[in-house]
């Protein structure tokens, strides 16, 4: 038993969703007693360096807040012409009544009931914005055309016929505009815009003070010039690897395994360097400077520390209760998505996403270099997608909860491939917690992500994981499976104990390996914990994400 406060915290923390355990008791075996696992008792005294578990209660808008603000309605869409009979163009209203509360200085903008056609994307480029429907099952936008029809034909970086539209860009797009100006301009020249904060002319970025060496968990820095920061300013953290990638190894925990591996043809996995991290600054005295969340890494003098400028972000703006349908297309071959996607939230920050259901789309809900912000009560449902959600570009600290992806409506066509709930490219932090996941898998997509965390989900396992050999490594260090319900006992990915350095899975059922069977990208001890394998439902905390955010109050 643990001991005083924390002990009731957890037990709090481990009460909830109860009912699904009767549903997988088939794959999870007889009912057992609550657990405590050993691996939490460890976390609770060493919360923000535990080796193997990372610190993620943090995660999500404004840390982790269970209420989005409601700011007052400064527009109907209605009022600017929009009409819900489903077959009127209803997108240049919605546009310009988002870009009326804009100009505003914010505000919510309200879509009645009803089904509004749209044949162009929507975009919120403005901060504290927020784009509200009467509810997923009461508002529908009707999207008709795809991004390649709208935009032009997004070619991949890695040349070939392959289309970026497969991992970038939505019908409904959050992105500051700067961002979505510079993006649309390399498309249409086809060049490859990088997406992350600071973009493909990364030295035109001003750097406001070197920092001081500091250790992974600190949340105050010392740096050489306070001058240019202040108390709610969102500044990057930016790392630079060095010849002999001592960072990159750093991010996979370290040790003769990472120093062993190759690391200078992974071209992919290097054109995320240096990394990027946005945090807010909560404190200045004097040159010590508080931060908002403790630093996901080591900060050491070798790889140039800096904290930098970036593009504006876009912040406090959301999207609430409707349902974005695309007009029903069979599902592209891999690789070549045309861009019928749902909602991507891109250089964001404390930015939302509240009970919005896609249908019939290539790529779900996308993070693309977003950080701070939360998906709640989101669902995937129709004719089945290539990414139903994913997260690349450096994204962290995101929360994605009360998720849903639903069996597809028809068959997949020859050709396609369905992954899960991706992560890639560097992303650290990010979070998926109660998910019911009746089709994909836990997509590492490769990119080195690190201090990821799936928690109380359950799983139908028949999609296929991806990633390019280009991009290195499956798993950085501190990746955390944490009572997963497997219903058709497929490993793939969900036990990752001989894949992950320094990583740990606690609470799965049993599973067995089917035809993709990965090998571990590092040699040697990985360093790696499994628990209470062959159980779920009856470990405590029951879900991680909760536990902490109790733990950390």
């Amino acid at each position: 038993m643990i001991h005083g406060h924390i002990g009731r915290r957890t037990l709090l923390a481990g009460a909830t969703a109860v009912a699904l355990g009767a549903a997988t008791g088939a794959t999870a075996g007889t009912a057992q007693a609550a657990e405590v696992a050993s691996l939490w008792r460890e976390f609770t005294r060493n919360p923000d360096t535990h080796p193997q578990i990372p610190c993620i209660g943090r995660s999500g808008y404004r840390g982790g807040a269970t209420r989005f603000p409601r700011p007052r309605v400064v527009a109907d869409v209605t009022d600017h012409g929009a009409v819900p009979d489903g077959s009127t163009d209803c997108a240049p209203a919605i546009n310009r009544a988002i870009a009326a509360a804009g100009r505003a200085g914010g505000g919510t903008v309200t879509i009645p009931p009803g089904t509004y056609r749209i044949d162009d994307l929507i975009r919120i480029g403005d901060s504290n914005v927020v784009l509200r429907g009467a509810g997923s099952g009461r508002t529908t936008l009707y999207a008709t055309k795809n991004l390649t029809e709208l935009i032009g034909p997004y070619g991949s970086r890695y040349g070939g016929d392959k289309s970026s539209w497969s991992w970038a860009g939505g019908l409904i797009w959050l992105a500051p505009r700067a961002r979505w100006d510079s993006l649309v301009a390399a498309v249409r020249s086809r060049a490859w815009p990088f997406e992350g904060w600071t973009g493909n002319k990364r030295d035109e970025w001003t750097t406001l003070t070197a920092v001081a060496p500091a250790r992974r968990g600190d949340r105050t820095i010392t740096v050489t010039d306070p001058s240019g920061l202040r108390p709610g300013r969102l500044v990057l953290l930016r790392l630079a690897d060095d010849a002999t990638h001592t960072l990159l190894q750093h991010m996979a925990g370290g040790g003769p395994g990472p120093e062993s591996y190759v690391w200078d043809d992974k071209t992919k996995l290097l054109s995320y360097v240096p990394y990027e991290w946005p945090v807010r600054i909560t404190r200045v005295h004097g040159r010590r400077v508080t931060l908002e969340r403790p630093l996901p890494l080591d900060v050491r003098p070798e790889w140039d520390p800096r904290l930098t400028t970036h593009v504006p972000e876009l912040t406090g703006s959301g999207v609430e209760g409707l349902t974005l349908e695309a007009v029903e297309t069979p599902q592209s071959p891999h690789l070549l998505d045309k861009g019928y996607n749902g909602v991507v939230l891109q250089c964001a920050y404390d930015c939302w996403v509240d009970d919005v259901t896609v249908r019939h789309v290539d790529n779900g809900f996308g993070l693309v270099a977003a950080s701070a912000c939360t998906l709640r009560g989101t669902r995937v449902a129709g004719r089945g997608s290539h990414h139903p959600y994913f997260c690349r570009e450096g994204s962290h600290d995101n929360l994605v909860e009360d998720f849903t992806i639903e069996e597809r409506t028809v068959p997949a066509p020859p050709g396609t491939q369905l992954h899960g709930i991706n992560v890639e490219g560097l992303s650290s932090h990010n979070v998926w917690s109660r998910g019911d996941m009746r089709m994909g898998t836990f997509d590492s997509h490769r990119g080195l992500p690190f201090a990821n965390v799936r928690t109380d989900i359950t799983v139908d396992n028949d999609g296929r994981h991806g990633g390019d050999a280009s991009a290195g490594p499956l798993f950085g260090a501190r990746f955390t499976h944490w009572n997963i319900r497997v219903t058709n006992g497929r490993a793939g990915l969900m036990k990752i104990d001989g894949l992950a350095p320094w990583s740990a899975t606690v609470g799965l059922n049993t599973v067995t390996e089917f035809d993709q069977t990965d090998v571990p990208d590092f040699t040697g001890d990985l360093h790696s914990r499994l628990e209470l394998y062959g159980t779920t439902d009856a470990v405590r905390p029951r879900n991680l994400y909760e536990a902490q955010r109790a733990l950390l109050r």
